[in-house]
């Protein structure tokens, strides 16, 4: 009979454990439905919009100068070819390849016998008819006294009269022929025509050149020296009136630190491409050091005119839309649109209408900003802090400090 106490203490023991099972189960997940709960306003708050983080720029009212920008091309005042006006042989070469040379220099001379021959030949005949007609003077002398005596008629008389009349035209004629003669002979010394810097020399002493074909030489004139470019139609007006009372400046600019140069506008075209509905204009520069050089490309910059006072904002504030231009402006902490009319923009800079000066002009996050929206500036060079490594380390450690935490802790078992 001591059989069944022994069975009634086991089937009591089993029920303690039972019942301790469910109650720690109890407990277990009372906990987490009270987190859920706890956790529902944080959820509610989140829904919230925060603000944009934006930075702005205080609109600006100030002269605005109207700038043209244009490449343009440097191109010599003058430029002339040197071509022989004789067929010749070039006699001496008196120059080299680059020089500079003056007006009037000696740089070629060419086979000048012939020339000389024929400037001799025409001397020699014109001193032979001035004998002639020192000769017919006298016989008309000797004829009108002979006439006073009635020794000879009127007739006679004329003709010793028409000799000297004709022999004189043929002196005059001779000396005619002399003067062609020298013209001919200088054509033998060819000279510069004009200040400047020669440019290769294709013809050497004893090179046969044909007249008006062969070119010798090119001179080009470097001081002053102009540049070429090309005006919007819409600047034709300013263009004009800056013509007057000696050109407006212009600004010339080479690449590669090239340097600055500052001339004045001395051309306008008399009429526009309609290709390109432009004008042709070339200003004129100073170039005693040579650094303008003939075809090179050059930055060209003319101030036209001024909008006084006019109202400047940053142009990556201005928003181009489907209705036109727009800027937002911050008022009382939220994000206004405001459309706008864009007068004239230059470089990182524009001329608008629709804002005031002392505005504040979102430049930084206005992709996020909508009208109304909540704003916050922040300093336009701010930057975020850098995480440093013993922060890095620290985070690190306690990321695997929860991880390890949430291995070891037991799970509640299954009912």
């Amino acid at each position: 009979m001591k059989t069944v106490p022994i069975l009634l203490n086991t089937v009591c023991g089993a029920l303690v454990l039972v019942l301790a099972g469910c109650s720690g189960k109890a407990d277990v997940a009372a906990p987490a439905g009270g987190a859920s709960a706890a956790a529902a306003p944080s959820g509610g708050a989140s829904s919230a919009t925060p603000p944009v983080t934006i930075t702005t720029v205080k609109a600006q009212s100030k002269d605005f100068p109207v700038v043209l920008k244009a490449t343009g091309t440097v191109t010599p005042i003058t430029s002339v070819d040197v071509k022989a006006q004789v067929t010749s042989v070039v006699a001496k070469v008196h120059i080299q390849e680059g020089q500079f040379v003056k007006a009037g220099e000696l740089m070629f001379t060419l086979d000048s016998r012939t020339d000389e021959a024929n400037l001799a030949k025409a001397r020699a005949q014109l001193a032979k008819d001035n004998a002639s007609l020192a000769d017919a003077k006298r016989q008309f002398a000797r004829s009108q006294e002979l006439f006073r005596q009635s020794f000879i008629s009127q007739g006679a008389l004329d003709t010793a009269q028409a000799q000297v009349d004709a022999l004189a035209a043929t002196v005059a004629a001779d000396q005619a022929a002399i003067d062609a003669a020298k013209v001919a002979l200088s054509f033998d010394r060819i000279a510069a025509p004009n200040t400047g810097r020669a440019g290769q020399v294709p013809a050497s002493t004893g090179t046969v050149v044909q007249a008006n074909v062969t070119t010798l030489v090119t001179i080009t004139q470097l001081d002053p020296i102009s540049v070429g470019f090309s005006l919007p139609q819409r600047n034709l007006p300013n263009a004009l009136a800056a013509l007057k009372g000696g050109g407006a400046p212009v600004t010339a600019a080479l690449g590669d630190g090239g340097g600055t140069f500052t001339g004045r506008l001395q051309f306008v075209d008399n009429a526009v491409d309609a290709s390109s509905g432009s004008v042709k204009a070339k200003a004129e520069f100073a170039n005693k050091e040579g650094k303008l050089w003939p075809g090179a490309f050059v930055e060209v910059s003319q101030t036209f005119n001024t909008l006084k006072g006019a109202v400047v904002v940053p142009q990556a504030a201005i928003i181009q839309g489907a209705r036109g231009n727009i800027v937002y402006t911050v008022e009382e902490g939220k994000a206004v649109s405001k459309p706008i009319q864009l007068v004239y923009a230059q470089g990182t800079e524009a001329a608008v209408t629709g804002v005031n000066a002392g505005d504040a002009i979102v430049v930084d996050g206005k992709q996020n900003v909508r009208p109304g929206s909540r704003v916050v500036e922040r300093a336009r060079d701010a930057k975020p802090a850098a995480s440093s490594p013993a922060a890095t380390d620290a985070a690190s450690q306690a990321a695997k400090s929860a991880s390890a935490d949430s291995a070891n802790t037991p799970r509640p078992a299954a009912p």
